[in-house]
């Protein structure tokens, strides 16, 4: 709409005075472009540019082994194990049904389940996944103050989250929007999916 109307002034303009006007009309024209290609990559980088580089915020956590291993998740899905840990604080919180503190640091260790021979997952005495080679980690990561240059509509309260390698270094290929996208429902419960979980392992 702005560029169509800025097309009809222009018209009505060269009308009036056509060879004086189609000088400046060339170079308003030009402008006009130059102005419209300027905020539609300004937009871009607003919405899109913060969601991608906010990960960069989130530093891998060396010492989450130290907190609590509070629940493990088997993924028949894509054949995975996983371990999730957190800190006694955090799990404190969500026994109280109270927001996740500021600090909190939530980590998943991904590890590829082991296979049969017909590559189905094996399971142990329990019927649990037995866990095979380590494939990386997924974490997410709460600070006062975060999140407030994302859009609403994408939003996740002041979490952030990162995708690592096994080997400890961020997962540049990791697609960082579709955690914004998953966990953005759960506002109720602090955008966490395993809160319940975090209530029941509390002490």
């Amino acid at each position: 709409m702005l560029l169509r109307n800025t097309r009809a002034r222009h018209a009505a303009s060269d009308r009036s005075g056509q060879a004086r006007q189609q000088r400046g009309g060339d170079t308003m024209t030009t402008h006009t472009y130059a102005s419209i290609a300027s905020i539609a990559t300004l937009a871009a980088f607003t919405v899109i540019g913060p969601v991608c580089a906010g990960g960069d915020k989130v530093a891998f956590p060396e010492n989450h082994e130290a907190g609590v291993l509070f629940t493990t998740v088997d993924r028949p899905d894509n054949k995975q194990f996983r371990e999730v840990y957190t800190s006694a604080a955090t799990l404190e919180a969500a026994k109280n049904g109270e927001p996740l503190p500021d600090g909190t640091v939530i980590t998943m260790l991904q590890y590829a389940a082991k296979l049969d021979a017909q590559g189905n997952p094996e399971k142990d005495a329990n019927g649990r996944f037995i866990k095979g080679n380590l494939i990386g980690y997924a974490v997410m990561e709460k600070r006062t103050g975060w999140g407030s240059e994302y859009p609403d509509n994408v939003r996740n309260g002041e979490w952030e989250y990162q995708s690592f390698k096994a080997d400890k270094t961020a997962n540049s290929a990791a697609n960082l929007n579709a955690c914004f996208t998953c966990h953005k429902p759960l506002d109720k419960q602090d955008y966490v999916f395993l809160y319940d979980r975090m209530k029941a392992a509390a002490k």
